[in-house]
């Protein structure tokens, strides 16, 4: 991959979400489309992207029963997704269903906690132990159930390399030096997180809501 940088392009409106992603595809490596958007444009708005030409990130974190997550797998084939992610607290059968419905080309990476999310976040949630240790273990459910790789916070992805040499690694929350965090908590630059091993970097409002979009993403991919 010659640019690991996907713009996560988190923009209700279809016109100005193409436009923005028009103006900065020579600096970015692919187009990551979440959950806003899928569900404001659907398959239409995927296939508007993807006259781009470049690779589609479907965000959508999918997360039900395994029948249910395999029928929303064979739901996307004609969108033909370089990557989805599912929730690994699924389970393991859910994610195994999950990689049996997907697409051949298809890399299906499971989510393992949210950047969003601390420790504090955990206990509220019943999770005992620390960030580090339940990305690790859900890494390792992943791995066990078959899937390609993972989306973790840099401040694990280190340690999830180590433990899944040919793991495919994309990091979200990703900030540029003196960057703003905005609602994220585990962040770190777009150079660590690719120094740590990360294959994917997913960088949203850095880019989209930068005064000058082409400039940032231009600078983000000189750091690398």
């Amino acid at each position: 991959m010659t640019n690991p940088v996907y713009l996560a392009l988190d923009i209700a409106q279809l016109d100005p979400a193409v436009e923005l992603a028009r103006s900065v595809k020579s600096h970015v490596g692919g187009i990551k489309l979440g959950l806003e958007f899928f569900c404001a444009h659907g398959h239409h708005g995927v296939h508007e992207v993807g006259k781009l030409g470049l690779p589609l990130f479907l965000d959508l974190k999918l997360h039900d029963i395994p029948n249910t997550v395999a029928g929303a797998m064979y739901a996307i084939h004609a969108l033909q997704p370089a990557i989805v992610t599912v929730h690994a607290a699924g389970g393991r059968a859910m994610l195994e269903d999950a990689k049996a419905a997907a697409g051949k080309d298809t890399r299906v990476v499971a989510v393992t906690l949210l950047t969003s999310l601390d420790e504090r976040d955990l206990v509220r949630t019943g999770v005992s132990g620390s960030a580090h240790d339940q990305v690790l273990r859900l890494a390792e459910l992943a791995q066990l159930a078959g899937l390609d790789g993972v989306v973790c916070s840099g401040h694990e992805v280190a340690a999830v390399r180590s433990q899944w040499k040919d793991g495919f690694l994309v990091v979200p929350g990703v900030r540029p030096d003196n960057g703003a965090a905005g609602d994220q908590k585990r962040t770190v630059s777009p150079r660590e997180a690719r120094d740590a091993g990360a294959d994917v970097l997913v960088v949203g409002r850095p880019i989209s809501r930068a005064e000058d979009p082409l400039a940032a993403a231009r600078a983000i991919e000189e750091t690398l």
